[in-house]
């Protein structure tokens, strides 16, 4: 296929809608196509199932950010959302970063626009800023440094008491790190569509039907879903609770595609999606979900769609991500 024909076909989709012969065999094509372009697949735990079997690895955003930064990989092909994928173009410039379908979005990221948050910093110009890494490239070059869900309270924790913080952009993390840390952090007002849509009421009555269940919930959800849980963390920090955890049966508050390395990592465990407040069975985030086996085949035949950035944001976004990959080495959170 003509290269400009792909441009406009993905400035028309957001991604390469082409017909596949139903007879290919992805999976073997894939691993093809990793060698032949050095290529490494890194996937968040909420892809779909074959993606990430078929990935090079699998994490959270903070060990997705480190990966990104430490591979030798001439392309990075990022099974995730936009704000992931532009974390690994901010780490690597001369890499080339792919992502299957640029529609690949965060409702979380996108409740932080630049405008606003810029005038809110600068009302506040005496706070210090740290966001989430689950925000825009623009957010990120406002910051003064970048947290994850599995290194955010060592990182306030580093911070001196009487310097007041800014967090952003996920109120109901921030909420939760002032009650870990004791913190008084001014919070901006984000929220993440997937994990505020759980049901304390459908979850009470499941842990009725099932009171030998354990209750794990990521920390950005409501405060009332955090209030009954048994164990609150990142997503790793979840996966590796039920792994070690004695219990054999959980109740899993956060976006559906982790259940997939529970269940491989215990099979004999028992893990129920934490119902949401609509009719859906389960509680799945639309963004993470656009990413398919064949869009990720086509991304990496024809290398779009490839994500590109201004260099100058790219160097004042990465000084908070530098700033929080040295925060939790000294802290042991990584290697």
């Amino acid at each position: 296929m003509n290269i400009e024909i792909a441009k406009e076909k993905i400035l028309e989709n957001g991604f390469l809608n082409l017909e596949l012969d139903p007879s290919l065999d992805l999976f073997v094509e894939i691993e093809k196509l990793k060698k032949e372009k050095n290529a490494i697949i890194l996937a968040h735990f909420y892809q779909e199932p074959d993606i990430q079997d078929i990935a090079d690895y699998i994490g959270d955003s903070l060990g997705l950010a480190q990966k990104a930064q430490s591979t030798n990989a001439d392309m990075i092909v990022f099974a995730g959302v936009h704000f992931m994928a532009e974390t690994a173009k901010i780490l690597n410039p001369s890499k080339k970063v792919l992502l299957p379908d640029l529609n690949a979005g965060c409702s979380l990221a996108d409740s932080a626009p630049k405008d606003l948050f810029k005038a809110f910093k600068e009302k506040h110009s005496d706070h210090l800023v740290i966001s989430y890494i689950n925000c825009s490239a623009d957010i990120k070059a406002l910051s003064d440094i970048i947290c994850t869900s599995s290194n955010a309270e060592a990182i306030i924790n580093s911070i001196p008491l009487d310097q007041p913080i800014i967090f952003a952009p996920d109120r109901n993390l921030g909420a939760w790190l002032n009650k870990k840390t004791g913190r008084n952090m001014l919070l901006w007002n984000g929220a993440c569509m997937v994990h505020e849509i759980f049901s304390l009421e459908k979850i009470t009555k499941l842990k009725i039907r099932h009171p030998e269940a354990q209750v794990l919930a990521h920390p950005e959800c409501e405060d009332a879903i955090l209030r009954i849980s048994d164990f609150v963390g990142s997503t790793t920090q979840i996966l590796k609770y039920a792994v070690s955890s004695s219990c054999n049966t959980f109740i899993v508050a956060t976006e559906t595609g982790i259940l997939h390395q529970m269940q491989k990592d215990a099979p004999n465990k028992t893990f129920i999606p934490a119902p949401p407040t609509n009719n859906c069975a389960c509680n799945d985030c639309p963004h993470m979900k656009l990413n398919t086996l064949e869009k990720l085949y086509l991304c990496m035949k024809y290398e779009l769609p490839e994500i590109l950035m201004d260099e100058n944001l790219r160097i004042a976004s990465k000084k908070p991500i530098d700033r929080m990959l040295d925060i939790s080495r000294a802290a042991g959170l990584i290697g």
